[in-house]
């Protein structure tokens, strides 16, 4: 049986209806002011303007401005330059078998007294967790509600709490000892003069303390030339080597290694490594990954700098894995959301990519050292 509708709550509102459209015409798709048509101008305008705000804005440099680039590979150097375009960061390239700095860009930035290290500090607190027994790869630690990480996943995600947990249990003296060891606060070069030391704090930071600084680098400040000596003792099994950028043509014909120093840290470097290879297949740095070619391992960094202003964007990475030939940085800095460690990450990629069609990682049987001017010598065994 058909249910019938009352006439009368029907009849209300069409009255209603009416009534409104009368007094608004423009709800019945007539002109509210048909007597003043718009004006030429204000009709050309888009309804909805584009907003260009700072916020989205990525700052455009030249940044190989003032570079003096005699001293680089130029197979490496043209790569990097291309694959940074014009944005404001610093790319540098280290053989990590012997320590030679192979291409600065933007010299001037990677010159600096250093950047907070964001989220790159974890392969460094891992480390000290994984050699202080606070941890090992399978430890499970809580880092959300109903959810544990263990190390492999927290580095392929860059997961802060599980980090913060570590270095609030090792606390902060533990963690300025095995700082200093690796290098940080230090320089790490040879005979590069420009090089900065950066800075360790000589006290737990106000805000967050030991945590805080085991997921930002809160009160740390580290240089590329640092970062890039730890990732290529993690890539070369333990051997610290001094960076070196030799200059001349003398200094490129006598290059020799020179040992900085032999860490104990191969038996949990392959721990670290799962995590680092995670984050390039599918964690924050999955933007560099290349299906073809030489993959790399890597740990990105994005935090605000309390110190410069601006947010930066970091990665610190290696490849290939079995003969590790090169370790690249990437440092961005800016006042756009753009600027993050996965978009660093993805310019590493298109270094890694160009490199590889150029078939840079072709012979990895004899390392050697290249003298850029056309000379190659061999590279003569480190002192150990």
């Amino acid at each position: 049986m058909a249910r019938r509708t009352p006439a009368l709550p029907y009849a209300i509102f069409a009255f209603c209806l009416a009534s409104l459209v009368g007094a608004n015409p423009a709800l019945a798709g007539a002109p509210a002011h048909p007597a003043h048509p718009a004006h030429p101008a204000r009709a050309a305008r888009p309804a909805h303007p584009i907003r260009h705000t700072a916020r989205h804005r990525v700052e455009y440099i030249d940044p190989t401005k003032g570079d003096i680039p005699d001293a680089d590979d130029p197979v490496v150097r043209q790569v990097a330059v291309d694959a940074l375009g014009h944005e404001k960061g610093s790319v540098v390239a280290v053989d990590p078998t012997n320590g030679r700095v192979l291409a600065v860009v933007n010299q001037k930035m990677a010159f600096s007294a250093g950047f907070e290290p964001c989220s790159t500090i974890k392969p460094f607190v891992a480390i000290a967790g994984l050699e202080e027994g606070v941890i090992t790869r399978d430890t499970m630690l809580k880092v959300g509600n109903r959810r544990y990480m263990d190390l492999t996943e927290a580095m392929a995600h860059s997961n802060n709490k599980y980090f913060e947990e570590v270095g609030s249990q090792l606390g902060f003296e533990r963690l300025i000892r095995y700082h200093e060891m690796l290098g940080l606060g230090q320089r790490v070069g040879y005979n590069i003069p420009e090089e900065q030391p950066g800075l360790l704090p000589s006290k737990p930071p106000l805000f967050g303390g030991a945590a805080r600084m085991s997921s930002f680098g809160e009160g740390i400040r580290i240089t590329p030339f640092q970062l890039a000596s730890l990732v290529g003792t993690l890539a070369n099994g333990g051997e610290q080597f001094y960076l070196q950028y030799p200059r001349t043509e003398a200094e490129r014909a006598n290059f020799q290694p020179r040992l900085r120093q032999q860490l104990d840290i191969a038996p949990v470097l392959p721990d670290l490594r799962e995590g680092m290879l995670a984050a390039v297949m599918y964690g924050t740095a999955r933007r560099s990954y290349d299906p073809d070619g030489e993959q790399d391992l890597g740990k990105t960094g994005t935090c605000n700098d309390e110190g410069l202003g601006g947010r930066l964007g970091w990665f610190a990475s290696y490849a290939d894995q079995a003969h590790p030939r090169i370790v690249i940085v990437v440092l961005l800095h800016g006042g756009s959301r753009v600027i993050s460690g996965p978009h660093a990450s993805q310019i590493a990629g298109r270094i890694y990519r160009d490199l590889y069609a150029r078939n840079y990682f072709a012979n990895n049987e004899t390392p050697r050292v290249t003298d850029f001017a056309g000379l190659a010598i061999a590279r003569p065994s480190a002192s150990r």
